[in-house]
């Protein structure tokens, strides 16, 4: 533990779990899942305990990388909304295998599913379901690449397990099916020259 930090006591713990207001300003609890740090009284869902950094002040918090909450604002002040979209990209870049839902990103970054649509849509061009789909195709089209995977464990690899699915969303995005895509590549590398196409310029 860092000279930072404050022991997770029972106390804490409890004051955490049951939104105590009387212990604001006393410590802020960091989650390291998901990067954010809190109030005792955030009315987010409480995350587990061993997840849980707690700090005396938000200063340490913040040193320590982690992100002001924008539901409880640890700081006073508002995070800024594309610190807040960042948080949410960089959690599904970390996690583009899990069953990623926008309810779950919401609950995540402590916002609501329908505010967290339009922000994220008007800070990166694309809803949040996109870009877990392109993050999702871009680790795809990687291993189709670089391993000898059949194309149903390439897809189960990256978090899209339902094989036809899968292919008709590569296809979609790129022109080709994936092992198309494998080929093709192949090809253009072994030619000494590789040149992605864009189906969408």
């Amino acid at each position: 533990m860092k000279k930072s930090e404050l022991p997770i006591t029972d106390e804490k713990w409890r004051a955490i779990v049951e939104n105590d207001k009387s212990y604001d300003g006393e410590f802020f609890y960091a989650v390291k899942t998901t990067g954010i740090f809190c109030r005792p009284s955030c009315k987010s869902r409480p995350p587990k305990r061993e997840n849980i950094r707690v700090f005396k002040k938000a200063e340490q918090a913040l040193a320590e990388h982690f992100r002001p909450c924008k539901r409880c604002k640890p700081t006073g002040q508002k995070l800024p909304d594309h610190e807040w979209i960042a948080l949410v990209t960089e959690y599904v870049d970390s996690n583009y295998k899990e069953n990623l839902t926008l309810h779950l990103l919401a609950e995540m970054s402590h916002g609501s599913p329908y505010h967290l649509h339009r922000t994220f849509k008007r800070v990166m061009d694309i809803t949040p379901m996109e870009y877990i789909q392109q993050t999702r195709l871009e680790h795809a089209k990687q291993q189709l690449m670089d391993s000898d995977k059949s194309v149903a464990e390439v897809g189960e690899s990256v978090g899209l397990s339902n094989t036809p699915y899968f292919i008709t969303l590569f296809k979609k995005n790129t022109g080709y099916t994936p092992l198309q895509y494998r080929h093709l590549k192949s090809e253009k590398l072994q030619s000494g020259g590789i040149h992605y196409v864009n189906p969408n310029p």
